[in-house]
């Protein structure tokens, strides 16, 4: 019992170790941060462990972006209505929609009234312009958008990537050293115009309705249907026979009967249903639907006998069912997948002329990149052993030393592996910085002990093992604290490398270097 409770320390990483060796070689679904693949199957996964690589060792898709947008600052428009403040300001802006113009009032995330634009070619000039139009005083109007704007299509961004199927897809936001704000997508995997294509558009999707008036002109009665009026939306299909790809949906209550009686009043659900003949003949046509993504339209359909029936007995409200259909599967996929989202509030910068950076690592460079990291990392190993060894000639200082700072990068690993943090070039930096720092800490410990020949006596080696962990520690203290702004901040590649390094530091301070104490004390002391 003495002989337990003298070394719990060991005992404790033994325990550590043996769980960071389960998180990594456990069958996937057993760890809770591990995931299967969207669509996969529970007990599948890339390679032997349960790690998850970053872009540069599985190849795939990183886009980094600002959003489109112009923002007025410290805008005063007092109790008015949020909805009349935008309502004015768009009319004073030729060509932008009310829906890309957001006010808000100060809060958490905003420190003044502001009013955002959201269109595109939209000045800063332009937007100063429109609130001195509108009688708004203001104060500066700076490019980019609101906090609430940026966090808000962080989280669409991530429902398109889930919904999509991209396992391994993240969407976070990057603040540079100058204050600029961008949105960094990497998917890893997949082609650069697969994800473009992807995130590179609104989402916006709308039902109107194109008729004949009274008098005989067409109009378009707009927004019958939007993205929020739909209580269920269906998986993509592709159609048989005389049906087209379409998005079966289930309209919400509350809409059903508003949108029963707009088909009826505009002539879309008439007796024996109706042709549309939109594309080809726009005035010459029977009633239409169109489906409508980010204003271009996608499809335009009349509508069936049987469903035009239905609407006009009225007994439609009490199954409201709809499908939207496309000209192909993929842009029904697309469109499911735009519903299930929503639509994003900005636009990201990534097109022709924008400040928007695309790249592609194929997979075949990601496992080039990831043998040359293992080599590195053995290298690295081989090289530490060889100094320490040469140093001290003792296998019995010299091999627990290499074993104890190995098995902090086994803990980091099975860290990493049980919360599903994706290892990239800059994790695997952290790592061989954890294998020297831990090293060099091990030696200070090794030669503080040691520094006067071979020792016999516990309490002697207890004094001067707590002598060097203040050392230690002190590092320690200064690593973490130079390292926290980097972890904290969203400074890409350099977070990585600063969160795994923190973490090796405070492994090595609570469980490896205290172990390593327990273990030197049992090889060069008599009273063990």
């Amino acid at each position: 019992m003495g002989s337990l409770r003298d070394n719990w320390r060991v005992i404790l990483l033994v325990v550590v170790l043996l769980g960071s060796t389960f998180a990594l070689f456990a069958p996937p679904g057993l760890t809770s941060g591990s995931s299967p693949p969207a669509g996969g199957d529970n007990a599948t996964r890339d390679g032997p462990t349960n790690l998850q690589f970053g872009l540069e060792l599985s190849g795939g898709t990183r886009i980094r972006a600002p959003l489109v947008g112009v923002t007025a600052e410290e805008v005063e428009f007092g109790n008015e209505s949020l909805a009349s403040v935008e309502d004015n300001v768009t009319a004073e802006l030729d060509g932008v929609p009310v829906t890309d113009v957001t006010a808000q009032r100060a809060g958490p995330e905003q420190p003044t009234n502001a009013v955002e634009v959201t269109a595109e070619n939209v000045s800063t000039q332009q937007l100063a312009n429109a609130l001195d139009a509108a009688g708004y005083q203001h104060g500066d109007v700076r490019e980019g958008v609101t906090e609430t704007t940026r966090r808000q299509t962080v989280a669409v961004l991530e429902s398109k990537i889930n919904e999509a199927g991209l396992s391994g897809g993240t969407v976070q936001q990057v603040t540079t050293s100058t204050g600029e704000h961008f949105i960094l997508i990497e998917v890893p995997g997949q082609d650069r115009s697969d994800v473009l294509d992807l995130v590179d558009s609104r989402g916006s999707v709308r039902i109107d309705i194109y008729y004949q008036t009274e008098n005989g002109t067409y109009q378009t009665r707009e927004a019958v249907l939007e993205q929020g009026d739909f209580r269920r939306i269906g998986a993509a299909e592709q159609g048989e026979g005389q049906f087209p790809p379409n998005v079966p949906v289930v309209v919400g209550e509350d809409k059903a009967e508003e949108f029963q009686q707009d088909v009826v009043e505009t002539g879309v659900a008439q007796p024996g249903g109706t042709t549309c003949r939109y594309e080809d003949s726009p005035n010459n046509t029977d009633p239409c639907l169109l489906t409508k993504v980010d204003g271009e339209v996608v499809y335009a359909a009349g509508m069936s006998p049987s469903l035009a029936s239905s609407m006009l007995s009225g007994e439609w409200t009490q199954d409201p069912q709809f499908i939207l259909a496309t000209q192909n599967f993929s842009e029904a996929q697309t469109l499911a997948i735009n519903l299930r989202a929503g639509a994003l509030p900005a636009q990201l910068d990534i097109g022709e002329g924008g400040e928007g950076t695309s790249s592609f690592i194929s997979p075949s460079q990601g496992e080039d990149f990831k043998r040359d990291s293992l080599i590195t990392g053995l290298i690295a190993v081989l090289a530490v052993s060889a100094v320490v060894f040469v140093r001290y000639g003792e296998a019995k200082v010299a091999l627990p030393m290499i074993v104890t700072a190995l098995s902090e990068v086994v803990i980091l690993l099975g860290f990493a592996a049980a919360i599903g943090y994706p290892i990239d070039l800059s994790v695997i930096a952290g790592f061989i910085a954890v294998i020297g720092t831990g090293v060099d800490d091990l030696i200070i410990i090794a030669d503080e002990v040691m520094q006067e020949g071979e020792i016999r006596s516990r309490k002697i080696f207890q004094s001067r093992f707590k002598k060097a962990f203040w050392v230690i520690g002190a590092a320690a203290a200064t690593t973490i604290i130079a390292m926290s702004p980097l972890a904290v901040l969203s400074l890409g590649d350099l977070q990585g490398f600063a969160i795994f390094t923190i973490l090796g530091v405070i492994a090595g301070v609570l469980l490896t270097r205290p172990a390593y104490g327990d273990i030197l004390r049992a090889l060069l002391t008599d009273d063990r």
